[in-house]
């Protein structure tokens, strides 16, 4: 059974629902990501996703792209990210980890050494934003021989067809992202997000983690009501190179002290 799988399986007994962050490895500065990480878990985390600089972030919105942008200056690159998630395993083996990113470094790395070298650092799951299903076949062939799970986005507008048919190219679990737009924006719509997450469950049973607008304790509980998990980006990343700009010497705790307050608001519901 994959990290992934224990996790969902285990919270699904306690009666719990995932809470999963996001960081772009790298930032605010190198240092900063690995104890940043285990601070997470600490602090409640149930799966880490990892993003991957990318020069080019489409998907993200200002708080995220800036996040990339400082990473880079620093040079970090896939190689890199892999590094880290190969030093969190020497005292973690238990917490899923998620890589998130864009095709081009998985590309020019190659798909088998890519996952041959994910597998080998301790990577549990991939989630490419720009890359179609109906193009992922042979990344999802070199996923599986190595063991990784495939996760893919659902937007606000696919179609029953659609999911269907991502739903069973996908492992691990499905993320919702449950606004029209990028990372940090617009107002989260429970009302919606609830529509949408009935269909999505009636035409598969894997889970369904909900990102793109949960910003503080209060967002997480309300959709923690409605789906398998959540995930936050945008607002942790804004709070840690806040606190970091700041020179404080507690920012990795400051900074996770939002997810020990989601992680306390979604075991309350």
């Amino acid at each position: 059974m994959s990290r992934i799988a224990a996790c969902m399986q285990a919270l699904q007994t306690q009666g719990r629902k995932a809470l999963i962050p996001y960081i772009v490895a790298g930032d605010p500065n190198p240092d900063f990501t690995l104890p940043l990480m285990h601070q997470l878990v600490a602090d409640g985390a149930d799966i880490l996703e990892l993003g991957i600089p990318f020069s080019d972030p489409m998907a993200e919105g200002p708080v995220i792209q800036l996040a990339h942008e400082r990473a880079l200056e620093y040079n970090i690159s896939l190689r890199d990210a892999l590094a880290i998630v190969a030093r969190f395993r020497e005292t973690n083996q238990h917490t899923p980890v998620v890589l998130m990113g864009y095709a081009n470094p998985v590309v020019v790395m190659g798909f088998e050494q890519f996952a041959q070298a994910a597998a080998k650092a301790g990577v549990d799951g991939l989630l490419t934003v720009d890359m179609p299903p109906e193009e992922a076949g042979a990344l999802n062939t070199a996923l599986k021989a190595s063991n990784i799970d495939s996760i893919f986005l659902l937007a606000p507008t696919t179609t029953a067809a659609r999911i269907k048919h991502i739903a069973e190219l996908a492992t691990g679990y499905l993320y919702y992202v449950s606004l029209k737009g990028v990372t940090g924006a617009g107002h989260l719509d429970a009302d919606s997000v609830r529509n949408k997450l009935t269909e999505i469950k009636a035409i598969t049973n894997l889970p369904v983690m909900v990102g793109f607008g949960i910003k503080d304790a209060e967002s997480a509980s309300t959709i923690s009501r409605l789906a398998e998990g959540v995930v936050v980006g945008s607002a942790l990343v804004q709070k840690a190179v806040e606190l970091s700009q700041q020179n404080d010497s507690n920012a990795i705790a400051g900074a996770s002290a939002l997810i020990a307050d989601m992680r306390q608001a979604m075991d309350a519901v």
